[in-house]
């Protein structure tokens, strides 16, 4: 048994040409009010446009009014900038600064690691030549060098040496 393919249709009335005039004349007056309004482009948006203007402050980055000098003026090449120091740090006595040195826990405990046969990483190594060509630097400024210790120690041994020469004691 076949089913029907479609439901029977009700008996409706047919519109006549000129109501089918005037809705088509509703459809055409309601699509015109869509989009934007004429020359929205080249005046700014309209409402929206003004809208996302006043919520999107000015990047303060982009121009500076300050009016900038072109070439070199007599003024700028006579005056030399004073440098401020490159550090905070007050400025140390040349023997505060080499018992500071000296104290140093970081560098006893890299030069121990040295004279055990351990290796260094580039970095301590650069650091550590660097605190130590520091320290021969200030023992040179303060008179003092590592030979006078063991020159005291080699007269000692050669006097030693000869008492013992001549006279046996």
């Amino acid at each position: 048994m076949k089913k029907p393919t479609s439901a029977p249709r009700a008996k409706t009335r047919r519109k006549t040409r000129e109501e089918l005039d005037q809705e088509a004349r509703d459809r055409k007056r309601q699509k015109k009010h869509r989009g934007h309004t004429p020359g929205s482009r080249a005046n700014g948006g309209g409402e929206s446009g003004r809208a996302s203007q006043k919520g999107q402050e000015k990047d303060p980055r982009i121009g500076s009014k300050k009016p900038v000098q072109l070439g070199v003026t007599a003024a700028q090449t006579t005056t030399p900038r004073q440098q401020k120091p490159k550090s905070e740090k007050p400025m140390l006595s040349p023997q505060a600064e080499l018992e500071q040195l000296e104290t140093d826990e970081r560098l006893d405990a890299l030069l121990e690691r040295l004279e055990e046969g351990g290796k260094l990483n580039a970095e301590e190594q650069s650091w550590v030549d660097a605190k130590l060509d520091r320290i021969d630097e200030l023992m040179q400024q303060l008179g003092l060098s590592y030979d006078d210790d063991e020159e005291e120690e080699e007269e000692e041994g050669k006097e030693d040496m000869m008492r013992l020469l001549k006279g046996g004691n």
